[in-house]
């Protein structure tokens, strides 16, 4: 049986003295269709159906941020706005909530969110200062993946320790490339999680503006590769910084320039003590309905989510240790537990 529908089975297995005490209820007294796209005493919308209607779809021309960017959208693609991002992320995807939402987030045109086949990308923009491309013909991308690779290995050492679960850096999914032209960099790595038997995509675009870079960032699972692959150009060529924010009209006596370049992009947010990598777990949007406490069981013992919630002090923390072994030392840095922490540039690493 696929793991999907192993899945899907224990879910529902799991529920099912639920669903069936509510498909009772509706049947005895079926409600008008209007009531579908109403929330209950909890807060919780009566069908996915009804979450995805609620979602505000745009398409066409769409402006980010205070006209920092603008994505010219082709009829393959829509965009849902800061606040319907976040919903969608956290209410539809179960990712915990984040202090910064996103500016938006691109999604594929007649395909519910909710759907197995779904992908999104997320859009932020970071204030880093103007990134010089100076070094992209001389970035050695197999000896950065070692490098990353190896990173990753002496990460999981203090992971095991301290009650994460290990990651694998595969390898490349898709190689980093960079179009000198429209300073657009893009790259895809393939991640495993623990003993999970499908790997996670984390297919990344960066465009590099006067002032900062647009971060977008592929939530999809690793089977998606070849359909996010065939999306990327349009994503890519829907992307442009607006005028008095392009990379061509960088000012070096009022700009500030960034102490980091295109490698520091692709290699990501390392920790400088742990090595740490930031990434993107994969949930089952399949599942949002089911209840959180079941979701969270389920994310846990089979490695399938598009987000993991935070951990609670009482199951990841590391124990204490007495008064008399504490030693005065920095405590490690954990790993992210958002979508929006992929691939952020740490301050350490732009030192």
């Amino acid at each position: 049986m696929p793991i999907k529908d192993s899945i899907l089975a224990a879910a529902l297995a799991a529920v099912l003295p639920f669903l069936s005490v509510a498909h009772a209820d509706s049947t005895a007294e079926p409600e008008p269709a209007a009531a579908v796209a109403e929330v209950d005493e909890d807060g919780q919308w009566s069908s996915p159906e009804a979450f995805v209607a609620s979602l505000e779809f745009k398409t066409g021309r769409v402006v980010l941020g205070d006209d920092l960017a603008t994505l010219n959208l082709p009829d393959s693609l829509v965009f849902l706005d800061s606040d319907n991002a976040q919903r969608l992320l956290v209410d539809g995807w179960g990712n915990p909530p984040d202090d910064v939402p996103p500016l938006g987030m691109i999604l594929p045109a007649g395909i519910s969110p909710l759907a197995d086949e779904s992908w999104g990308v997320t859009v932020e923009y970071e204030d880093s200062g103007y990134v010089s491309d100076e070094d992209a013909a001389d970035i050695d991308y197999g000896d950065m993946l070692e490098d990353m690779q190896s990173d990753m290995r002496e990460s999981n050492a203090w992971r095991e320790e301290n009650g994460y679960e290990t990651v694998q850096l595969v390898g490349w999914a898709a190689e980093p490339r960079y179009d000198a032209e429209g300073k657009k960099l893009h790259w895809a790595k393939e991640l495993k999680f623990g003993d999970s038997d499908i790997n996670t995509l984390n297919y990344n675009i960066r465009v590099l503006g006067r002032k900062g870079v647009l971060v977008l960032n592929f939530v999809a699972n690793m089977d998606q590769l070849a359909e996010i692959e065939a999306n990327v150009p349009a994503v890519l060529a829907a992307t442009e910084f607006n005028p008095g924010q392009r990379y061509a009209e960088f000012n070096p006596d009022l700009d500030t320039v960034a102490a980091y370049g295109l490698g520091a992009l692709v290699a990501g947010k390392l920790a400088a003590k742990t090595g740490l990598v930031a990434m993107l777990l994969v949930l089952l949007k399949k599942f949002w309905f089911i209840p959180v406490v079941l979701f969270g069981w389920l994310g846990k013992r089979l490695g399938l989510r598009k987000k993991d919630p935070a951990p609670s002090v009482e199951e990841s923390a590391p124990a204490a240790p007495a008064a008399a072994e504490r030693k005065p030392e920095e405590p490690p840095q954990t790993p992210a537990q958002t979508v929006m922490d992929l691939n952020k540039p740490d301050d350490a690493d732009k030192r």
